[in-house]
């Protein structure tokens, strides 16, 4: 990727809505040399989409944990993330190294929301849980250094 291309990416990652005026003045670039970069980023797959960030606790879910999860049969087929899909709660799936075989970060309004989840979980992906209730966030989805 050039130069001016993770300039880009930089600038719309702390700040998706910054107008083509202002993120040519900042890459140092012509407004339509900007949006053609954009557009460019776009086609090509590297900027997959914009997104509003919001405060969980403003919509709601004030309570977020990391649920690691084990299958009971390790020979069963590893499909446990298409079995989680449908559960809205589940804000994002890592596969990991280690003991567990993925770590969720899910998102619910409280303890027994969770606890509710938690049986959701095990009992559609027949899996164990470990989980990590986060008490504070200081600080969450910072924009890579590029």
């Amino acid at each position: 990727m050039e130069e001016i291309d993770r300039k880009i990416v930089s600038l719309l990652a702390r700040s998706g809505r910054m107008s083509f005026t202002e993120l040519a003045r900042q890459a140092g670039l012509s407004v339509s040399a900007v949006h053609q970069r954009v557009r460019r980023l776009e086609q090509d797959g590297v900027i997959k989409g914009y997104a509003a960030v919001f405060d969980p606790v403003d919509i709601g879910l004030p309570l977020t944990a990391f649920v690691s999860i084990k299958p009971f049969d390790a020979a069963a087929p590893d499909d446990v993330p298409q079995r989680l899909q449908g559960l809205t709660a589940i804000e994002a799936c890592h596969s990991v190294a280690g003991d567990e075989n993925y770590i969720l970060k899910v998102r619910v309004a409280s303890p027994s929301a969770l606890e509710e989840l938690l049986q959701q979980i095990r009992s559609m992906a027949g899996v164990s849980t470990r989980t990590t209730v986060v008490l504070s966030t200081p600080f969450e989805n910072r924009p890579p250094e590029l």
